[in-house]
């Protein structure tokens, strides 16, 4: 298991656990911090030039994934609705998720390719 899927488990717990207010938010904010760690540790890859639109895609979708949970992050203490918090959390959790699974199609095609591919 990569440190981005331990991290996106850790936060689809922390967002199933009970909510009790104060425990269940330091819990969340503490996950999230370590997706947003996870994100920030991937390195840019210097795949093949036929690879390199989907590796700046991504690129901008990390950034993009980067930025809202730093725009979660303070309303996770903040927001007194949790239920509308967690739905927008559980969005941001699909997204990451979403994400993890193209980066691993590109590592998958970028090895194929290596390998001779299927011919």
């Amino acid at each position: 298991m990569t440190g981005l899927e331990h991290a996106i488990l850790g936060l689809q717990q922390a967002l199933d656990a009970p909510r009790r207010h104060h425990v269940w938010r330091r819990l969340v904010r503490h996950r999230m911090a370590g997706v947003r760690d996870a994100l920030a540790r991937e390195l840019p890859r210097e795949g093949d030039a036929w690879l390199a639109a989907r590796e700046l895609s991504l690129s901008r979708d990390r950034d993009s994934l980067l930025r809202r949970i730093a725009l979660l992050g303070p309303l996770v203490l903040e927001t007194p609705d949790i239920e509308t918090l967690r739905a927008d959390l559980q969005r941001l959790l699909a997204d990451v998720e979403h994400h993890r699974q193209r980066l691993n199609d590109l590592v998958y095609d970028s090895v194929s390719l290596e390998l001779g591919g299927s011919e």
